[in-house]
This record gives C-alpha cells, structure tokens and sequence, in this order.
C-alpha cells in the first residue's frame, strides 16, 4: 500500500482498488487511453492533468 492521496477522493488514502483506472465510458473495462471519453467531456477551454506516465 503507498501513502498517496485518493485522485477520486482526496479525503482519504489511496487503498489500490484500481477505480481510477475504469474507463469513463464502459466502467467494465480498464482505461487503454482511447481518448474517446475527451470528445464528451472536454470542451475548447478545458484541460487535463497528466499526475504519471506508466510504461
């Protein structure tokens, strides 16, 4: 277990249940950064945050 922060909760420690990894479209799935979520949510002014780059 590590000491960071919930990204989904930052209320409370990160406890590995792997709910930030859950495609935003299919939450049955794992997130392979298809990027198709971006279209729906994301307008002209808006950004992301990249917190990691896992290879």
């Amino acid at each position: 277990m590590t000491n960071n922060i919930c990204v989904l909760d930052d209320t409370k420690l990160c406890d590995q249940c792997q709910e930030c990894l859950k495609c935003d479209l299919d939450p049955s799935k794992i997130c392979d950064n298809c990027c198709k979520c971006l279209d729906k949510k994301i307008k002209d002014y808006e950004s992301i945050i990249i917190d990691e780059i896992i290879i």
